[in-house]
Formats: structure tokens, sequence, C-alpha cells
């Protein structure tokens, strides 16, 4: 800010000649340069990376619309790069990090911002986050990084250090309510596409999604299948790429919206475009064939109308007498069903995957293997369910830390739900909140996209849940305490 004010004064002491030819000189050097941005790149993407600019020099005005970028890159373009490649190319959601936390730091050496404001779960998250780095440490014994390891975990570690951030960002329950509103809009666009995308053909779906190429996205083979055979059915992706990472954002999204179609006084005033909103984020969930996202929504509802809605518990048991009676949904009973018990294709290598994953436990059951590489050839890391995958790759103690920090959450939630259900608004926000890590956390038993390096958004996602379950939290808790 004092740059900005010196350069106002100077330009404010300049006679009108000089003027004139600082004027003149900052259009022609901005003319060239975007004359050799369109040469260089063509005319698309040189609009495209003029609009990132004005778009990036707007988020670091001010945090809040920073945040919103985040969440918008996190649930519209989850894979979208900049489309200009200067040194590095960072993803768009990379860009809208970085901006945030510039504009919360420059608040703090401003002055603008003080008094730091967290909850007693962020010790175990800091305890969380050092074992993090301990274990990618100890993992370069097998293995050397490449830089797009070294930037992946690099992102996870600011994408979890934005509960930090957050928590203490967060200190109205305004500010809460926004954010649920902005979250609203995303996922219905997200769900809107997803939906609109697999009802197209197949043909014209994947022309549309090719498109997304020059920023990052695949130039081919988009469209995804059931067991990756057409005969089988087509799955619903929007721009996630992957029907299973959008169904677990579909899934804890849809329960953030839940509690707000029962409340007595919703964020959105039209308790209509609350459900349509809804139902639609429910049948895009529906369509990506995610049966671990589907069951984990399920049990959320199922949650939210224990803890408040008891009863809407009936209408819950309807629904799902429905479901399961259905015409339409005799395909995706006949999924389930195989599912449990073990009998197709995508079941049987989940539990090959997580066979061999015990075995790497039992060789390294303390530490892990690390982010970087296996130490055998005859192992590997990932496996499709995330406590396995945690297991693997920062050992039995890292996933007892992070267990015990999602327990320190739930926790922390519940004393502050005796204060936080007296207030229909802010009951909603903090109950769907709760419920919506309770699905991610349910949901990661047969997926791996919260933890997986190269899901950056899935990572970020998850954790801006936990960010809001503690903000929420320590709002109701704060705001009691001053009421009295």
């Amino acid at each position: 800010m004092p740059t900005v004010n010196a350069l106002t004064l100077w330009f404010s002491q300049l006679n009108s000649r000089s003027y004139a030819i600082a004027v003149g000189l900052a259009i022609g050097i901005i003319g060239a340069g975007i004359g050799l941005l369109v040469a260089g790149i063509g005319p698309l993407l040189a609009l495209a990376a003029i609009l990132g600019l004005l778009a990036g020099l707007y988020i670091i005005t001010d945090v809040n619309i920073a945040l919103y970028m985040i969440i918008g890159a996190v649930l519209l373009l989850p894979f979208g790069i900049f489309p200009v490649k200067i040194a590095i190319t960072p993803t768009l959601l990379d860009l809208a990090l970085a901006g945030f936390v510039l504009v919360y730091l420059f608040q703090w050496m401003t002055g603008r911002r003080g008094g730091l404001q967290l909850s007693p779960v962020h010790a175990l998250i800091a305890l969380y986050l050092m074992w993090l780095v301990f274990a990618f440490a100890l993992g370069l014994r097998h293995a050397g990084p490449t830089s797009s390891t070294i930037r992946q975990f690099a992102e996870t570690i600011l994408s979890i250090c934005l509960v930090f951030i957050l928590v203490d960002l967060l200190r109205e329950p305004a500010m809460l309510r926004r954010l649920v509103l902005i979250i609203f809009s995303a996922i219905g666009a997200q769900a809107f596409l997803a939906v609109t995308l697999f009802l197209a053909p197949d043909a014209l779906a994947e022309t549309l999604l090719v498109r997304l190429s020059r920023i990052g996205y695949p130039n081919g083979g988009v469209i995804r299948y059931i067991e990756d055979n057409p005969e089988l059915g087509e799955r619903a992706i929007g721009t996630w790429v992957d029907p299973n990472a959008l169904g677990g954002i579909l899934a804890t999204a849809a329960i953030i919206i839940a509690p707000q179609i029962a409340s007595r006084k919703p964020i959105i005033p039209w308790r209509r475009l609350t459900l349509v909103i809804f139902l639609l984020v429910a049948l895009a969930l529906f369509l990506t064939a995610s049966r671990a996202s589907f069951l984990a929504f399920s049990i959320g509802l199922l949650a939210i109308g224990i803890v408040r809605y008891r009863r809407l518990l009936p209408l819950l048991l309807l629904a799902g007498l429905l479901f399961l009676i259905l015409p339409q949904t005799q395909g995706y009973i006949l999924r389930l069903s195989q599912a449990f018990q073990g009998a197709d294709l995508a079941t049987q290598m989940r539990i090959g995957e997580w066979t061999d994953s015990l075995i790497v436990i039992a060789r390294y059951p303390l530490f892990g293997v690390g982010f970087t590489g296996t130490p055998e050839i005859d192992i590997y890391a990932n496996v499709a369910n995330m406590y396995l995958m945690m297991a693997t790759q920062i050992g039995l103690t890292g996933l007892f830390i992070f267990l015990l920090t999602m327990t320190g959450v739930f926790i922390y939630g519940a004393r502050a739900w005796r204060t936080a259900k007296a207030n229909p608004v802010f009951a909603t926000i903090h109950l769907g909140f709760h419920a919506a890590l309770l699905t991610s956390l349910v949901n990661a038993v047969a997926d791996l996209y919260f933890f997986r390096l190269d899901f950056q958004a899935s990572i970020t996602w998850f954790w801006l849940i936990v960010a809001l379950c503690l903000a929420s939290s320590r709002l109701a808790r704060t705001t009691s305490a001053a009421a009295s």
C-alpha cells in the first residue's frame, strides 16, 4: 500500500506534458506486450491470460474474494492451469491459494489484523503437519522426489494450513453464511454441468470437454464408463475428470446443503430454490455411479436426521424404500449388492489393493514408505482406501494422529452444538459442516482422493470442510460467551 500511495502522489505532481508522456508510454508498453502475447500464444489464450491477470489483481485487493476464488477453482475447475507458462505452469487453484495467503499476510504486516484466534484442535493439526513433513523427509531414502511431487506436497501442506487461516479469518457468523452461499452457487453450477454433459451425446460431450485441454485438461478419452466398459453405462464427470472424485465432492456439498431444506430460517429465503439445488446435486451424484460416495451421502443424511431433524427420519426411510423398488434404480442396487459381495471387477480390484497394502504396512508399520516412491519393486502405495493409503505412506503413527485430530474436531463441535442449536440459522450451518466431514470420512473408506497428492482440489476441499467445522464451533462458543 505505501508503494501505491507514493506512485499516486508522483503522478499527481506531474505537469500536463509529463503526464501525457507517461500515459503514452504506459499505453505503448501495454499494447506492445499484448501484441507479443497474441503473436506468441494466439488471441484466445492471450485473452485468457489477460483476464487471469486482471482476476489476480482483483483477488489481491480483498481476502474474501480470494477465498471465494479458491472455492470456485476447487468446485468448478479443479485441474485447470494458467494458460501461459512463464517459469512454471501454476494451476488456477495454486494462484487462488497464493493470492489468498498473500492478502492475509499483508493484513498482518499492515496492522489490519491482530489477535490470532484458533481452537484447541489446531495443536493436533500442527502435530499432523509436522508428521507429514517428517514422513516425506524419511521417505527420501527410498526414492528421490520429482519436481511434481515436491510441488504437490507443498500444495498439500498449504491446503492444511488453510485451517489456521480460515478459523482466524471467519470471525463473524455473516461471513460463514456468505461462504455457504458461494458453495451453493458453485456446486449447483458443477452439478448442472455434470448432468448436462451426461445427457448430451458422447461425441458432443467429448468435444466440449476437450476444449478444456487449453488449460491443462486431457485432450481426449475423457468420457468415463462403469468399469471402463461402454456397455455398462456412462458415468457423470463434470469438469472433475474422475467420477469417483466428483462423487466425493458432490456428496459432501449436498450434505452441507441438506439441513437448509428443513431449517426454519434457511440461508436462501426461497426454500424451493434450495431444494432444487440439492436435488440437482443429488442427481449428479447418482449419475457418477460412485457407490462409496452415495453410501457416504446416505449416512450423512441419516446423521443430520438423528441429530436435528428426527421428524424427517420416516421421510428418509420412505425415500430409501423408493430407491430400493423403483425400476430406474435397479441397476444401481445391483451394483451395490455386487460391491458388498465382492462380485464385480472394481470391488475385486479394491480388495486386491487392500490386501497388498497390508503387506506394506506390516513391513513399514510406524513411519510408512513416504511420498516419493516405494523401497521395493513388488509393493506400491496407492490404494483405494484413504486410511490404508495413509498407513502405507505415513505409517500407523501418522494415521493415528490424523484420526485423533478428526476426533478432536467432532468433540469440539459437539461441545459447541449445545449453544449453536439455539440459533436456527447458525445451527444448520454448523450441523451441515460436521455432517459433511463425517460424509467425507465415510467416503474415504473406499476412495483415496482426499489424501492422494495429485488430486489437490480434493485435498483442499477436505481441509476446507475441517476449517469450516472449527470456525463454526469457535464462533458458536465465542458468541455464546459474549451473550452471557
